[in-house]
């Protein structure tokens, strides 16, 4: 056997390595496409039923009530128009979280398939799109997937905040406005102070409100600097809690990065709104400092605390706990919840620094 034919064997050998990895990146391509097809017809089967709920209950709560009913059938049969309002109502809000959670899913499958087809074109065609530039321009793909799983939690987040705030506040006005519409001829006066009550609820939610917005869309760090909008921040909160919110901001925000600024604003507005709505707290500090190599954010309280096992056992999102983590990953900080049940809570968090340019 000579040296070429030796070489031909070695090359052939490895060209069936090579077609038996494009084949199997190939074959796994083809069947998750097939199950992205069947789990999107489903997906779309569900937002169709939730969009009929939906617009069943709209045409529902559209009617025009009675004010005051003196047949008793006619008021049992009000009744029961209530009570199917309420259960579609909790149908289609059940129904809205469940479909987040299927589109959620159904993104990270479509970003897993087209990270197998991008993956069959490096190897079956040498395309090199998935090796990273000098300048870093791609991004590989488990941290696409944490984005993604970021993005997706924040959302998932905010939505169980809206469901839990406003939504629930709107159902609540909801029938208190049907219970004024029956009252208002029977009695005026009670009717007044029904509104009463329904104008404090209606004022107290749109502070909930206008805290979700400013942290969709929080003021500009470059008007405010990262210690303006931590101020605020507290400002804001102290405003709808009625308590004093104490800032010790010694660690300069010029030291961190856009992202990491963004994710230290992030984690105060969270934190004071868990503060907020879980904790009771009468005592709330806001304080940054610097430690050797690391900048360092706590927002620490006195009030009721949990116990931190217990919550993370359960694998839910409460009290913002992994929004908070996710956050601290993405900009490689380490992130720690400290609390005890009636000994307050300290959330940590500490980010490493670049060095300083001389």
């Amino acid at each position: 056997m000579d040296v070429r034919e030796g070489t031909d064997r070695r090359d052939s050998r490895f060209d069936g390595l090579h077609a038996d990895a494009t084949a199997a990146l190939a074959y796994g391509g083809n069947t998750l496409s097939a199950v992205r097809d069947r789990y999107r017809d489903a997906y779309r089967e569900q937002l169709a039923r939730w969009e009929g709920l939906r617009d069943e209950l709209d045409q529902l709560e559209r009617t025009p009530r009675a004010r005051t009913a003196d047949d008793p059938a006619f008021v049992a049969e009000l009744h029961v128009g209530d009570l199917h309002l309420g259960e579609l109502r909790t149908e289609v809000e059940g129904l809205t979280a469940e479909v987040g959670r299927h589109q959620a899913e159904l993104a990270r499958i479509e970003l897993a398939q087209r990270t197998i087809e991008s993956t069959w074109l490096f190897l079956e065609r040498g395309d090199a799109t998935l090796i990273a530039d000098d300048l870093g321009t791609s991004l590989p793909a488990d941290l696409q997937l944490r984005i993604v799983e970021a993005q997706e939690g924040e959302r998932a987040r905010l939505a169980q905040e809206v469901h839990d705030g406003p939504a629930q506040a709107l159902t609540n006005a909801i029938f208190q406005v049907e219970y004024i519409e029956r009252v208002f001829d029977q009695d005026p006066r009670l009717a007044q102070t029904e509104l009463g009550f329904l104008r404090q609820l209606l004022h107290r939610e749109l502070g909930d409100v206008r805290t979700f917005i400013s942290q969709l869309r929080p003021r500009s760090l470059d008007q405010l600097g990262l210690e303006g909008s931590i101020l605020e921040a507290a400002q804001n909160m102290a405003a709808l809690m009625g308590a004093e919110i104490v800032t010790r901001l010694e660690a300069p925000g010029s030291r961190l990065r856009d992202a990491e600024q963004t994710v230290v604003l992030r984690l105060v507005q969270e934190a004071l709104q868990n503060v907020r709505k879980h904790a009771a707290a009468l005592h709330i500090t806001v304080s940054s400092r610097l430690e050797g190599r690391d900048w360092v954010l706590e927002v620490r309280d006195d009030g009721r605390g949990f116990d931190t096992g217990t919550v993370a056992s359960r694998g839910r999102r409460n009290f913002g706990l992994q929004f908070m983590r996710e956050r601290a990953e993405l900009i490689g900080a380490r992130f720690e919840i400290r609390s005890r049940p009636n000994g307050g809570t300290v959330v940590w968090l500490a980010i490493p620094m670049q060095e300083e340019s001389t």
